[in-house]
């Protein structure tokens, strides 16, 4: 009976792993290829071959480096939509200051009903620029009466019951300084004749007070409504003076 030998080295049948003793693995060298990682960036379903770079700090878990944030589609906004101005709505607005007659058609509580900023600070700017004339202290004066001559006719308002906000106070009062933007290049043509300049002058004003007392003065203040319309009226009035220099 022969003595047991080394028992036989144990191969698997695919051959994947082999094991071997401790004294035949000195023998043994070769090496280990680097794995072919390929990235997906979203292209259509193209791969690149990743980077030594890549791969080394993927494997040491600071993968998380390459991530590239996916954009925002609120940050690519129009500019105007960023600063909620709304052209259409504004020109709107103006069509209904401008022609206030309730036959027309418009729904001119739009006016009160959905106030902005924006229009009516242009239309306080574009009258202060027309009112310029040498007196560059007029654009302080307008924008100032403007904020604090809304504030006025607001509390005024309120004190008679009216349910109303400042804002649409200020939007309403900005808006009718359209008619007497729109008188303006008349008064520079007539104004050589008194008596006509000075009908042209009413007329604004009667159509800015009508135009920004129509919006305001709801059935809510009843038999009070001349309480608030001589004030407005008396706004303009101002806002025309700081026109003309008087």
């Amino acid at each position: 009976m022969q003595p047991p030998g080394p028992p036989p080295a144990y191969a698997p049948a695919n051959g994947d792993f082999t094991f071997v003793s401790s004294a035949d693995a000195e023998d043994l060298s070769g090496s280990i290829a680097t794995p072919d990682v390929k990235l997906n960036l979203g292209g259509g379903g193209e791969f690149i071959k990743e980077s030594t770079a890549t791969t080394f700090l993927r494997q040491r878990g600071y993968g998380w480096l390459l991530e590239v944030e996916d954009e925002d589609p609120e940050d690519n906004k129009p500019l105007l939509e960023e600063l909620d101005i709304d052209l259409k709505d504004i020109y709107y607005k103006i069509r209904c200051v401008l022609m206030p007659m309730p036959s027309l058609g418009f729904n001119r509580q739009v006016v009160r009903d959905n106030p902005d900023f924006w229009g009516p600070l242009a239309v306080v700017l574009f009258f202060s620029m027309i009112s310029l004339y040498g007196q560059f202290r007029v654009v302080s004066w307008i924008i100032t009466i403007w904020i604090f001559g809304s504030l006025t006719i607001f509390l005024l308002a309120r004190v008679l019951g009216g349910e109303v906000a400042y804002g649409q106070v200020l939007g309403v009062i900005g808006y009718s300084l359209l008619p007497l933007i729109v008188i303006a290049p008349v008064l520079v043509v007539v104004g050589s004749f008194e008596m006509v300049s000075t009908l042209i002058k009413l007329f604004g004003v009667f159509w800015a007070a009508y135009s920004a007392a129509s919006l305001l003065v709801g059935e809510e203040f009843k038999t009070k409504k001349p309480l608030l319309i001589y004030p407005i009226f008396l706004l303009y009035i101002y806002f025309l003076s700081l026109y003309t220099g008087v």
